[in-house]
């Protein structure tokens, strides 16, 4: 170690200095106090004071002193950052004094003599307030620091919903800290007994239904909610008052913030849509999820997009054996990987590359790994693109469903879990066309191996070469014997997802608008992501093959008044600062999505927000034939694609085909 080295280990930190500066006041003020209690005693008079007090007094006092200091210090009370003191600290410090006291009281009557019983109260009273008002007086003089603001300085008007523990956090940290330029003008809560009351001086002005006059009265341009512990209803309910304000909206994440002591503005977030939708999360039961995976060999096809990344996140905390993570897009698959190594250091997890429509990858993966379950959630999901690119969504969606599939059975997978859409749902675009094509495939599947007859399943070759690779590996299990079971999950809209209008709404607010709105009448239904790819697994656990599960997915929303709520949550008033445009349904698009086919009933599951769908039935045979011909079809990029496959998906009705 060289000599700067040694000479920067000896400097003496700042709060060094402070402890030390504090022991000194502590020894000053400990002499002070207890001589002042017994001058007290005897009117003021130093001659009155008894000679045999004045030595006890000397003798005792400076031992006490240490020794007090002494305990201070075991009880770390040099150590605490004075910006940040509060109730806990200035109990520890009077419980500090108080035992402190006591010991000397015991000590001075037993060893040198009795003193008056004024001298040990007054004393032990002195110090405790002396030792607590210097360390408080840091604290005092940050607030009135912060407290003055010049009158040509720009302050945001605060008003703060909830006035309990969080809210007194928050209040806390907007004037303990300097560089944020705000200022709590008033309070709202729905406690009676609270109104007009005060909390840490600003005034508790009323419940909900005074939101809207005490905005105007205190000029308020920005509003925190901080109740962590609201219901979904009642969060709903106050938040739809304020985002009518036009102030900027922001809230506590949860719970979770408070009881990990992280309640700060930098912690507050944005008030979402989802806190709009008036209902408690989805929290599926996921012990049969737990079980069915835990062990198992999992393949999440599309792992790396918005529905395939959370099935990984949610398989990876269920402790599988091994979790192959397989896309075509190489940096979402790395982000992912990032993640779950960091937060799953012992997973055994594999990242590949490649596509579903490649017969030799797909067949080489499952040689290598032998996944039990499969999620197949690739796919091209985008219905204007897909419009424009028909061909590419049978190719990857339909074909590479069907490559997938087959290797799955092939190799003596247990269960292939597709992720389908209500948009297969009486289809007028080619995306949902194709997914409906997608769901035919795993019936059919499932069909011939409830028959004794998978190897009747015909593999489908998109080139010589995949044919002749494909030939050697065909005998390596026999068919007659496989199990697999297949089934098909369908939900609608999910909050979040790549694609979805609720990021696009935001980005067009932030440009300062317009927001754009294909039809003031369109609904859609919507889930957050978590919550659809929990019921997604566990519908997966449910399976007997062949089923066609069907997510609750609630109540269906505008997608005008979405935009609006987003526009309003923004701090803005639509039509007015943020224009909303309509520009007419794009091709394919429906005013409303359905959840099942009126030909189709439905039956209930163990679980009231999962349903089953009776499949139409369709002629497998003809089915599987026709398939072939469609792909060869796509690979030659027919312009008839569509036309050939509403020969196949009977209850496709495609609208505003595009003319290229």
């Amino acid at each position: 170690m060289d000599a700067k080295t040694k000479k920067k280990n000896k400097r003496i930190e700042h709060w060094q200095w402070v402890a030390i500066c504090l022991m000194i006041y502590d020894f000053v003020m400990i002499h002070l106090g207890y001589f002042f209690a017994l001058w007290v005693r005897f009117d003021g008079k130093f001659s009155a004071i008894p000679t045999t007090y004045l030595k006890e007094y000397m003798f005792s006092i400076s031992i006490y002193a240490v020794g007090t200091i002494i305990l201070f210090w075991f009880f770390h009370m040099y150590k605490t950052m004075w910006r940040f003191v509060s109730y806990p600290e200035v109990m520890r410090f009077s419980i500090g004094s108080v035992i402190a006291s006591v010991f000397y009281t015991l000590v001075v009557t037993l060893v040198l003599g009795r003193m008056p019983l004024s001298y040990y109260v007054g004393g032990a009273l002195i110090q405790v307030l002396a030792v607590n008002i210097i360390r408080c007086s840091y604290r005092v003089f940050l607030y009135l620091k912060s407290t003055p603001v010049r009158e040509d300085e720009t302050v945001d008007r605060v008003m703060l919903i909830g006035a309990g523990s969080a809210g007194q956090a928050i209040l806390r940290d907007i004037r303990g800290t300097a560089i944020i330029k705000e200022k709590v003008v008033c309070v709202i809560d729905d406690n009676p007994n609270k109104w007009g009351r005060y909390m840490e001086g600003v005034p508790i002005v009323g419940g909900r239904d005074d939101i809207f006059a005490n905005v105007e009265k205190y000029h308020v341009n920005k509003i925190y909610f901080a109740i962590p512990s609201a219901k979904a209803a009642v969060k709903r309910d106050i938040i739809n008052i304020c985002k009518d304000t036009g102030c900027e909206l922001k809230q506590l994440p949860g719970l979770y913030q408070f009881v990990t002591d992280q309640v700060s503005v930098k912690n507050m977030k944005d008030v979402s849509v989802e806190d709009l939708l008036g209902r408690e999360p989805i929290k599926a039961d996921m012990k049969e999820v737990f079980e069915f995976i835990h062990g198992k060999r999992v393949l999440v096809t599309g792992g790396g997009g918005s529905i395939g990344s959370e099935l990984c996140r949610q398989i990876a905390a269920h402790e599988p054996e091994c979790l192959i993570i397989f896309d075509v897009y190489e940096n979402n698959a790395y982000a992912v990987q990032l993640e779950l190594r960091e937060k799953y250091p012992n997973l055994h997890l594999e990242v590949l590359i490649g596509s579903v429509r490649d017969s030799r990858r797909m067949y080489e993966i499952f040689e290598e790994f032998k996944p039990q379950i499969v999620y197949h959630a690739a796919a091209h999901k985008h219905v204007p693109l897909m419009e424009d690119s028909p061909c590419e969504a049978i190719k990857n969606n339909a074909i590479g469903t069907y490559k997938t599939a087959y290797a799955a059975m092939a190799h003596g997978c247990e269960r292939f879990v597709l992720i389908s859409t209500d948009k297969a749902v009486n289809p007028t675009n080619i995306m949902g066309a194709s997914k409906r094509l997608c769901e035919m495939i795993i019936q059919s599947f499932d069909a011939k191996i409830k028959a004794g007859k998978a190897d009747e399943i015909p593999q489908l070759f998109t080139h010589e070469s995949d044919e002749d690779f494909l030939k050697k590996h065909k005998n390596s299990r026999n068919l007659e014997e496989v199990r697999t079971e297949f089934v098909a999950v369908r939900f609608g809209n999910v909050l979040g997802s790549n694609g979805s209008v609720i990021p696009i709404f935001k980005k067009q607010i932030e440009a300062g608008g317009p927001v754009t709105v294909t039809h003031p009448d369109i609904v859609r239904y919507f889930m957050t992501i978590p919550e659809a790819v929990s019921l997604v697994m566990l519908a997966g656990t449910y399976a007997k093959g062949g089923e066609i599960f069907v997510l609750d997915m609630g109540t269906e929303v505008k997608i005008d008044t979405l935009a609006r709520n987003l526009i309003k949550l923004s701090g803005f008033k639509p039509d007015v600062d943020i224009k909303i445009e309509y520009t007419g349904l794009r091709p394919g698009e429906k005013l409303y999505e359905e959840k099942l086919m009126a030909e189709e009933g439905l039956k209930r599951t163990e679980n009231e927000l999962i349903h089953i769908g009776c499949p139409i039935p369709f002629e497998t045979d003809e089915f599987l034939k026709n398939l072939d011909n469609l792909m060869q079809a796509a690979y030659r990029n027919k312009e008839d694609i569509r036309a050939r496959v509403k020969g196949i998906v009977t209850t496709y009705h495609p609208q505003n085909a595009s003319k290229k």
